[in-house]
């Protein structure tokens, strides 16, 4: 369900990408994603999913899922619900909805049970090592201290980005690692990459530039100048060494 590399846009709360503007957010990194020929996902806010995923062609993600099966349980988040509401996985701890390492496994259990994909995000390499042993389909290594900051982890701490893959892959070679925190511009996104991430997480760079469109068009040429060349709509995939 998910091509890598991957480009996925975390909407998270801000105005720019609630409501309609998340539709048509949505509907502009459709048109880039589709002129550049990159692989994209989207998480919207919870209330936007079924508005979003019902008019475009493209992976949507949640942005959190509970570990809850259906009952009783008032202002959860039931997994079933986000997969009918057109979701076809979810954002798993993120730094700003952190969870602990046991209910991180029930919700890759709950998602894995309705097919759905989980992309677990780890704060460092020791994170990120823990969470590969519960097989997620993909983590995500973004150091907190560098989100929202415009300063990419990838040039900034490309170690960190590096190791994960390694340790990540050492534990469990299934698993795909994204890297997010700061990824703003192309040039991070093909750093990012270069270091054998398999994707991104970018927010604040798409969701509140100036002018979106602009900026994702950036992004996809980062993705493109590290993958070399274009493949058309889902045709970019990292081979496996």
């Amino acid at each position: 369900m998910l091509e890598t590399p991957l480009v996925i846009v975390n909407f998270k709360t801000y105005a720019s990408a609630t409501g309609e503007r998340a539709v048509e957010l949505a509907r502009l990194i459709v048109e880039v994603a589709s002129e550049k020929g990159i692989s994209v996902a989207i998480a919207p806010q919870h209330a936007d999913i079924h508005r979003v995923a019902s008019v475009v062609d493209i992976p949507v993600l949640a942005q959190h899922v509970d570990p809850i099966s259906p009952g009783g349980h008032t202002g959860w988040i039931l997994p079933e619900a986000a997969k009918e509401a057109g979701a076809i996985g979810a954002l798993v701890n993120h730094s700003e909805h952190r969870l602990r390492l046991f209910d991180i496994e029930q919700i890759i259990k709950r998602v894995k049970e309705l097919g759905m994909v989980s992309i677990v995000c780890a704060d460092n390499v020791s994170i990120s090592k823990s969470v590969a042993a519960l097989g997620p389909d993909m983590i995500a290594v973004e150091p907190p201290e560098l989100i929202g900051s415009g300063i990419s982890v990838s040039k900034v701490k490309p170690d960190v980005v590096r190791n994960t893959v390694e340790e990540v892959h050492k534990v469990n070679p299934d698993v795909r690692v994204l890297c997010g925190a700061g990824i703003s511009v192309g040039e991070d996104v093909s750093v990012a990459l270069q270091l054998g991430a398999e994707g991104v997480i970018i927010a604040s760079g798409v969701v509140q530039a100036k002018d979106q469109r602009a900026a994702m068009l950036d992004i996809a040429e980062g993705v493109l100048t590290a993958s070399g060349t274009s493949f058309g709509w889902y045709g970019l995939r990292r081979e496996r060494q």
